[in-house]
């Protein structure tokens, strides 16, 4: 459990901490692979406490006396014996990887196809008072990110405001997204989105509800702005179904929706086909399962940024050395083999 810098406030909750699994897979070659989940209740239905009852009951058993680099059987297996328990899967699912990585002593990017060295991420600003967010905005630039993601999603003309007052503070050349999580109906997203216009915005995320895949087309097809898919999309079928009603412009993977690295690159793989470019994001996560995100996106021609900059806002991090490393609003994957992470010495154990 760690506790973040300051309270973070969204469309539907208010988050302080974030609460969180580290997973370990020992191998009978001592290599050890380490892996990350965050349960998020109101988006992946898990808890802490269930995630780790999955993994010991349920996800661990399948692994015992199997061969790591079969990862895709292995995934295929942990999906028959629990349903969902997507956070649960992606710490297995990192921590394979991870082994992966160290058994060929290579960065895992460069096993996963090693597209690029790096990749932008944006920096994001919880709802405020638009004159606080317009403060944060310049921090933010003032750190050298030149792409700001603004939460929004409570109220349309404070949310005009909000957005009206972070262009005014950082100009004209910082690249503005905003995000709703889930919170206008689909007329009020609508309206919101031809209010928002004239700030230059780069795209709107998750505008209305995940269940209305419906909804979301019509705000597509009603406005000008890009609009991305993120609750509504958790699997390569969620992905599929978008395509199909031609509901989003992009979609945002995460590991903690997708299960892991594997069903990600299924997820990129699809959106790719479509002709629909994707962006990589993140729970409250820390630098473990940040950095494996972060080897996801730069070995995936389809996504073409991120959303990677929750470790930013925890008061501490588990990771002692490697990890990613952030500059001048881009990520640098670390060069140690797997992962590339360290954690400190009996960290919550």
């Amino acid at each position: 459990d760690i506790q973040l810098i300051e309270p973070f406030r969204i469309a539907f909750e208010t988050i302080t901490s974030t609460m969180g699994i580290l997973v370990q897979i020992h191998t009978d070659e001592n290599i050890v692979g380490m892996g990350e989940g965050v349960p998020t209740t109101i988006i992946t239905g898990e808890t802490q406490e269930g995630a780790i009852h999955a993994v010991n009951k349920y996800l661990a058993p399948t692994l015992f006396g199997k061969d790591p680099f079969k990862i895709g059987k292995l995934i295929a297996q942990m999906d028959r014996v629990v349903l969902g328990n997507s956070s649960a899967k992606a710490a297995v699912d990192i921590a394979l990887h991870d082994i992966l990585g160290k058994a060929i002593n290579k960065p895992l990017y460069n096993l996963l196809g090693g597209y690029v060295h790096d990749v932008s991420s944006d920096c994001t600003i919880g709802i405020k008072k638009p004159e606080e967010m317009a403060k944060d905005a310049l921090a933010i630039v003032e750190k050298g990110f030149n792409t700001i993601k603004v939460k929004i999603g409570v109220d349309v003309a404070e949310d005009v405001e909000r957005v009206r007052r972070v262009r005014e503070a950082v100009g004209d050349d910082i690249v503005i997204r905003v995000d709703a999580n889930q919170g206008y109906s689909v007329k009020a997203a609508i309206r919101v989105v031809h209010k928002l216009e004239p700030y230059q915005i780069q795209l709107v995320e998750q505008p209305v509800p995940a269940w209305n895949i419906e909804g979301l087309a019509i705000v597509k097809h009603a406005v000008s702005v890009p609009i991305m898919a993120d609750e509504s999309v958790h699997s390569p079928q969620d992905a599929i179904e978008i395509i199909k009603r031609d509901a989003a412009d992009m979609i945002n993977i995460k590991l903690m929706k997708a299960g892991g690295i594997f069903k990600a690159r299924q997820i990129a793989t699809v959106a790719e086909a479509a002709g629909i470019p994707c962006i990589v994001g993140c729970m409250e996560e820390t630098k473990v399962s940040i950095t494996a995100a972060a080897h996801f996106a730069v070995s995936t021609e389809n996504v073409r940024e991120a959303d990677l900059d929750s470790p930013l806002f925890l008061k501490e991090d588990p990771v002692m050395e490697g990890g990613i490393e952030y500059e001048q609003g881009m990520l640098k994957v670390p060069s140690l083999p797997g992962i590339g992470v360290v954690l400190k010495e009996n960290w919550r154990y």
